[in-house]
């Protein structure tokens, strides 16, 4: 015969609901000390933050008063100048609690310390500055002896920088004065028509040349004779425009070796002397850059014109 199935009695269920409730009651006093203690540790974190801004800005105010401290230090010393040499002894324990309060401020927040040390080391500079003064009016006559001597020695130095920065002034005058100038300096791009003629243009498509015209200045103190006279044109990207590379088409200026475009040597006879000199490109086909260039001339060592012309 078959058995029906045991039913499960009352007690048994009253016994499972009191553990689920109880689980229940667990979970929620887990949670609650859970959140407690969040709310705990962002209040401690807040209160620990509170507390290293308040250390810090201790710190950086102690940290202000050691610098200002020492920086009047180093003026009074640079004041007093050579007494301050006297009294080294002082300033090495000056130097040294200073050293030691700094090391706490870095280290330790041992602020009343650093304090106290501070008091103490202001003492000490202030008997410093009581023994120099007290030096100071012992050698007063010597050192404002010393002074007058320095304040004349000083002014002799500056009459003789004074003679000395005129005759520069007088040796350079007369330089310039011997040196050519280039007058009424032109320059620009030309090409030529069918029948050899040049035609002015500033179109980088159909330029052929570069000429350069300009006046030597009249200049009597100039010795006489043959010139050689150097161009340099600088395209837009500073690169100087020439025929080769290397010492073919170099000259020497204040002790360099530098590129030039085109030169022309010259009779001059102190006299105004008007010239013109060409620069011709290399290929007719390819276009010239667009852009400013510069112009240069230079003769016996010195650059003496210059001029610019655009191309578009």
């Amino acid at each position: 015969m078959e058995q029906s199935p045991t039913k499960p009695s009352a007690a048994s269920s009253t016994q499972k609901k009191k553990g689920s409730k109880g689980l229940i009651v667990l979970v929620i006093i887990l949670l609650i000390i859970t959140v407690a203690l969040i709310v705990w540790f962002f209040s401690m974190k807040s209160k620990y933050n509170a507390m290293v801004d308040e250390k810090e800005q201790q710190r950086v105010g102690l940290q202000y008063e050691l610098n200002n401290l020492l920086t009047k230090h180093d003026s009074i010393k640079i004041e007093y100048g050579t007494l301050a040499d006297s009294l080294s002894i002082k300033d090495s324990i000056i130097l040294a609690n200073a050293k030691e309060i700094q090391q706490l401020l870095n280290y330790k927040w041992e602020y009343r310390k650093v304090n106290k040390k501070l008091n103490m080391l202001r003492d000490i500079t202030q008997g410093y500055v009581h023994q120099l003064d007290s030096l100071f009016t012992v050698n007063r006559e010597l050192k404002e002896e010393n002074e007058k001597i320095r304040q004349q020695y000083a002014r002799e130095q500056d009459k003789s920088r004074e003679l000395s920065k005129e005759k520069e002034e007088l040796i350079e005058k007369v330089t310039q004065a011997t040196v050519l100038k280039a007058y009424s300096v032109t320059a620009g791009g030309v090409r030529l028509t069918g029948s050899g003629r040049e035609r002015e243009t500033d179109k980088a498509k159909k330029i052929e040349r570069v000429k350069i015209c300009f006046t030597l200045g009249e200049n009597k103190l100039v010795e006489p004779g043959i010139k050689t006279v150097y161009i340099r044109v600088l395209r837009p990207d500073n690169v100087v425009v020439t025929q080769k590379v290397g010492d073919d088409y170099t000259f020497e200026f204040q002790g360099q070796q530098m590129e030039y475009t085109s030169k022309k040597e010259l009779d001059y006879q102190n006299k105004d002397t008007y010239t013109c000199i060409y620069w011709t490109k290399k290929t007719k086909s390819d276009p010239a850059m667009v852009g400013t260039y510069n112009v240069l001339i230079y003769a016996d060592g010195f650059e003496i014109g210059k001029t610019s012309f655009d191309l578009r």
